[in-house]
C-alpha cells in the first residue's frame, strides 16, 4: 500500500483510507467489523476514517476498542464534528444538542470523540459542514486552540464550497489560525463536482483530497445491473440506506447509469482489474488526491480494493472512461 503527502502538510495517508459511515456503526455486526478492520492492517492501510454522527458515537466506540491493541503512532486517524448529537442532561430524557462549529460545540464534541476512541489526539478532525451560523473567526479559534492543545494535530473540512475554503485559508494567512490541510469531498467517475472549484482551492492552500465515495455507493462495483433488483444483502435493498444513493438530481441507480457502468468491464478485464480496481485506480490518478475512502463489509473486500494502489491507468484508458461515461457524469 502506497502512501501520499496529504496536501503541503508533512502527514502522509495510505492511499485508501478505511471509512466507516453505514458499516462499522451498526451496519454489520461487531465481529465482522473487527474481521475488516484487522484486513485493513493486513493489506498495509493505516489511515482510518470515522465521524461522532455515525451510530451517533458508535463507530467512533467501535474503532476505538479496536485499534486500542495497535501502536497509536500506526495509523492515522480522522474524525469529525457538525451534525447535532444526543445528549442526556440531568437525568432528563435523550435530546439532540445543537450541533454546528460553535467554540463550546467544538470543545464537547471533541472531547466526547477521544472518550469514545480512546485516545489522547486525532491526526485530522474534521468540520464535517460548514457552519453558516457562527462566525468563522470563531470556529477556526476553536480549532486552533484544539491543535495547540495537541488534540488535534491537522484539521480538515468536508463539503465546503471554494469560497468558504478561501475564506479559512485567509484567516489561517494572518498567522492568527492553524490552517486547514485536509478537504474531504465526494468524487468518483460518476461524482465530478470536485474537479472546478474545490480541487483548485485545494492546490491554492495546501490542502490534500482525501475524497469519499469513491464507487459511488457501491455502484461502480458493477453489483447492480439495469432493470434487475438489487442483491439483497446490498445497501440499494435496504430502504434507509437506498435513500442515499441519490445525488446531482438524478440516482444511481437510475438504468442509463447503471448500464454505462457495465460498459466499463472489458476496460477493467483487459487490464485484469475489476471494475471496484478500476473506479479507484481512476480516483487516484488525481494528483490532488492523497486518499480514497472505502467502505467495506468483509475482509474480501478489502483485499480487492487494497490491489488498486499503485497501479497506473495509461492515457488511453483515460479517455474510453470518460467516453463511456459522459452521459451520466454529474459535473456540478
Amino acid at each position: 500500500m502506497l502512501t501520499r503527502q496529504l496536501g503541503s502538510s508533512p502527514l502522509h495517508v495510505t492511499e485508501l483510507s478505511l471509512g466507516s459511515w453505514l458499516t462499522y456503526a451498526g451496519g454489520i455486526d461487531r465481529r465482522q467489523s473487527e474481521r475488516c478492520i484487522a484486513a485493513a492492517f493486513d493489506h498495509g492501510i493505516r489511515s482510518f476514517d470515522t465521524a461522532n454522527v455515525y451510530g451517533f458515537g458508535a463507530s467512533e466506540k467501535l474503532l476505538g476498542e479496536t485499534l486500542a491493541s495497535h501502536p497509536r503512532d500506526s495509523y492515522v486517524l480522522a474524525t469529525k464534528l457538525f451534525f447535532p448529537m444526543p445528549v442526556k442532561r440531568f437525568g432528563l430524557p435523550m435530546r439532540k444538542e445543537e450541533g454546528g462549529l460553535s467554540a463550546a460545540q467544538i470543545e464537547l464534541q471533541l472531547n466526547a470523540s477521544l472518550k469514545r476512541l480512546r485516545t489522547g489526539y486525532v491526526d485530522i478532525y474534521y468540520c464535517h459542514r460548514y457552519d453558516s451560523h457562527t462566525p468563522l473567526e470563531e470556529t477556526m479559534t476553536a480549532l486552533t486552540r484544539a491543535v495547540q492543545s495537541g488534540k488535534v494535530r491537522y484539521l480538515g473540512l468536508s463539503e465546503w464550497t471554494p469560497e468558504q475554503m478561501d475564506q479559512a485559508a485567509a484567516l489561517a494567512a494572518t498567522g492568527n489560525y492553524s490552517p486547514f490541510a485536509a478537504s474531504q469531498p465526494q468524487y468518483s467517475m460518476l461524482i465530478r463536482k470536485a474537479e472546478p472549484g474545490v480541487f483548485p482551492a485545494g492546490l491554492r492552500h495546501g490542502m490534500g483530497q482525501i475524497v469519499f465515495s469513491p464507487l459511488a455507493q457501491g455502484v461502480l462495483s458493477g453489483k447492480y445491473k439495469p432493470g434487475t433488483p438489487p442483491p439483497s444483502n446490498s445497501r440499494a435493498a435496504h430502504k434507509e440506506m437506498n435513500r442515499f444513493m441519490t445525488t446531482g438530481g438524478r440516482r444511481f441507480r437510475d438504468d442509463d447509469l447503471l448500464a454505462a457502468v457495465q460498459r466499463l468491464t472489458p476496460l477493467a478485464a483487459d487490464r485484469s482489474l475489476t471494475l471496484s480496481q478500476l473506479a479507484l485506480a481512476w480516483v487516484l490518478h488525481r494528483p490532488e488526491v492523497a486518499s480514497a475512502l472505502i467502505g467495506a463489509t468483509s475482509p474480501e473486500q478489502i483485499a480487492e480494493n487494497a490491489k488498486a494502489s499503485g497501479v497506473t491507468l495509461p492515457d488511453d484508458a483515460l479517455k474510453r472512461i470518460d467516453e463511456i461515461l459522459a452521459p451520466v457524469v454529474v459535473n456540478a
